[in-house]
């Protein structure tokens, strides 16, 4: 299927395209709550203080596209019925918790400019991302205040390595919230 957005058609993402991902994470407080433990390393992020959501997704995403090759992303919209889904008649494909997403084929252009505002913040940034090749995965879960990743080593250094990302490393067996945030 596919959806018309800024002149060109979307193709919408079905429970295929995320079968990778659908019933491999855990239930619990790790980081596989939200990223499946199929990577290399894994990190948590979240804006640091006095930095703006927009600022620090925009910073995950260029250091995302500066290591991925050329390939389409999947943007996944959670529908909370209170954030924008950005394709509202589009299916939903259900993960985690049988939570509804929105699926699209798109790329790090759109994850920066589609939505307005999401459960973390007022940044633009999709509830969940990858590439198409799958080498990593990006998740915010409904009720967590910081983003979750997974990917290799060399990704979670480059996110290490940049102050408006704020990541930190995380062990598949260590609590995911990041020192100074908590639970909601």
């Amino acid at each position: 299927m596919e959806l018309r957005r800024d002149g060109r058609a979307w193709r919408i993402g079905t429970a295929a395209d995320v079968a990778w991902l659908a019933g491999k994470t855990t239930d619990g407080l790790t980081i596989t709550a939200a990223v499946p433990p199929v990577f290399a390393a894994y990190a948590t992020c979240h804006p640091p203080d006095g930095v703006s959501y927009p600022a620090h997704e925009r910073a995950l995403v260029t250091e995302l596209a500066r290591h991925t090759t050329d390939q389409p992303w999947w943007l996944g919209y959670l529908d909370t019925g209170a954030h924008d889904v950005v394709f509202p008649q589009a299916p939903r494909v259900d993960l985690y918790w049988r939570w509804g997403y929105v699926l699209v084929e798109a790329g790090p252009e759109q994850a920066l400019t589609w939505r307005a505002g999401h459960m973390r913040g007022d940044g633009p940034l999709p509830d969940l991302f990858f590439p198409s090749d799958h080498s990593w995965l990006v998740s915010a879960l409904w009720d967590d205040t910081w983003t979750a990743f997974g990917g290799s080593a060399e990704v979670v250094d480059a996110l290490l390595g940049n102050p408006l990302v704020n990541a930190r490393t995380v062990g598949l067996d260590e609590d995911a919230v990041p020192p100074g945030l908590t639970r909601e």
